[in-house]
């Protein structure tokens, strides 16, 4: 199903949270809409829902134009934070009250909660409570519920912020299963770039309102239009220079440390202030133009380890590398930048 925010413009009171955004999600695909809080990402999604009346242009999904009709006649299924499970009800009971609600037969009823069990891998649980499951089995019975009227559109509200780190990895893979299984159309609300990136098929990066950035996770990492974008994607995140292009060469100041950019931007950026983004696996031992500097900070995570190297001036770069470096806190060491990934950006923020 085909989703389209066409000028979509909501408003609480004389505060306008989205003002005219275009949006359209494609058929079958699943979007991350990926920001930081207040930034208009689940306004949006209850927008979609229904749950928020729009205060100005239109929602369709396919053909239909769903902007002033009800959430439950728009056929989504919607997954929150807080499970919202009834408590005294049994799995099987919370799975199939939707349907009751359309006031679907016994046997279909069963039928229809018993194949939706088993594709989310919980047909065991059934006749438990929610109180007596783990978080990721909660989170199991609420996408089955939402899953089960099998709705046009799947839309998630931070489904994953209340599970433990295991849980989310495992949670990430099942529901990315389910949804390219099933075909549907989902959104997907996050402030979690990881959970955006290995999860769907586009992200939509949104500031105070506004989608700034849409594109594939890879394509956004590797090309991202301003410092915001870059800033958001990447873990460790990426480190900013100040400094300035002069006759093709971007001069680190407080090392003097010359790095070359490539011919284009060292034309329309030449004697102007610049800020260079550096990733931690473009700053390495034995790699391009060599940099000073003392090692701040060391975070091994078991098979990489993750090194903060502080500048004269305070400025820190990053490093990721293998388990097998040597080098410790306190350590003034010389590893190099690769020029040719910088990413530059002008005064403005936006990629040169």
């Amino acid at each position: 199903m085909r989703i389209l925010l066409d000028n979509f413009t909501k408003k609480f009171g004389t505060l306008t949270v989205i003002d005219q955004m275009d949006l359209e999600i494609h058929s079958g695909e699943m979007i991350a809409l990926l920001g930081g809080s207040g930034c208009g990402k689940s306004t949006t999604l209850f927008s979609i829902c229904g749950i928020h009346k729009i205060n100005g242009g239109r929602i369709l999904f396919g053909d239909k134009d769903v902007t002033n009709i009800t959430s439950q006649e728009r056929n989504v299924g919607v997954v929150f934070q807080s499970f919202a499970l009834y408590p005294h009800m049994t799995v099987e009971q919370n799975i199939g009250f939707p349907l009751k609600l359309r006031k679907e037969s016994a046997s279909e009823v069963k039928r229809k909660v018993d194949e939706i069990a088993e594709m989310v891998h919980i047909e065991a649980l059934i006749h438990r409570r929610p109180g007596e499951l783990s978080g990721g089995q909660q989170q199991r019975v609420a996408l089955a519920r939402a899953l089960v009227r099998r709705p046009d559109v799947l839309l998630l509200d931070e489904p994953l912020a209340n599970l433990d780190a295991t849980l989310r990895l495992e949670m990430r893979s099942e529901i990315r299963r389910i949804q390219q299984e099933t075909g549907i159309t989902a959104v997907l609300v996050t402030h979690d770039q990881v959970e955006a990136m290995s999860m769907c098929d586009r992200i939509a990066i949104m500031d105070a309102g506004k989608i700034v950035q849409i594109s594939e996770p890879r394509e956004m990492y590797n090309n991202p239009v301003s410092d915001f974008v870059a800033g958001f994607l990447g873990s460790p995140p990426i480190a900013f220079l100040q400094g300035r292009i002069t006759d093709g060469i971007f001069v680190e100041p407080s090392t003097g440390t010359k790095m070359p950019v490539n011919a284009d931007i060292a034309k329309r950026a030449n004697g102007g202030e610049v800020r260079v983004g550096i990733r931690p696996e473009f700053f390495q031992p034995g790699a391009g133009a060599a940099i000073k500097g003392r090692v701040s900070f060391i975070e091994s995570q078991g098979r990489e380890t993750l090194y903060n190297v502080t500048l004269p001036d305070g400025n820190i770069l990053r490093s990721i590398q293998g388990s097998q470096s040597s080098a410790r806190i306190g350590d003034e060491v010389e590893w190099g930048v690769d020029s040719s990934q910088m990413l530059v950006f002008g005064r403005d923020g936006m990629r040169l």
